[in-house]
């Protein structure tokens, strides 16, 4: 199916602060497995994005990427979760944000980065998202 360039959202979101810094945030009830929003920018390949400095890159495993630096381009501030309430479905060169349960509004929008990016950015800093959190907050009471 063609879809408008960014694609319309139908629900709205709002960026506001979170635990790990800026994050999109539901304004109204989003029922499980509807379309979100689209993470949009220019699109390069893998190899112009190699030269790019930065984390709004969205590799998309056909030899191109999405460079999401515009501040336009609000869905760059969904933020990693090992448990999101998001999934990604990219079409072509094209990604889009579904929920993947009911998302209650003021609630943060999140999604799995995946492995590579957790493994570059996040592991060595330590995963800060809600499960992980909640984890790490358990572990420091026990002892």
């Amino acid at each position: 199916m063609a879809y408008p360039f960014p694609r319309p959202q139908k629900y709205l979101t709002r960026v506001k602060k979170s635990p790990t810094g800026h994050g999109l945030f539901a304004v109204n009830e989003i029922p499980k497995n509807k379309f979100i929003i689209e993470y949009w920018g220019k699109l390069v390949t893998d190899e112009e994005a190699e030269k790019i400095q930065g984390r709004y890159l969205f590799e998309l495993e056909n030899g191109n990427t999405i460079v999401g630096t515009t501040r336009l381009n609000i869905a760059r501030y969904a933020n990693h979760s090992c448990r999101g309430n998001t999934e990604v479905r990219i079409t072509g060169n094209r990604v889009f944000l579904y929920s993947t349960k009911n998302i209650k509004p003021g609630e943060e929008i999140l999604y799995d980065y995946g492995k590579e990016y957790f493994n570059a950015f996040i592991k060595p800093k330590g995963c800060l998202c809600p499960p992980c959190g909640k984890k790490a907050a358990k572990k420091k009471n026990t002892r």
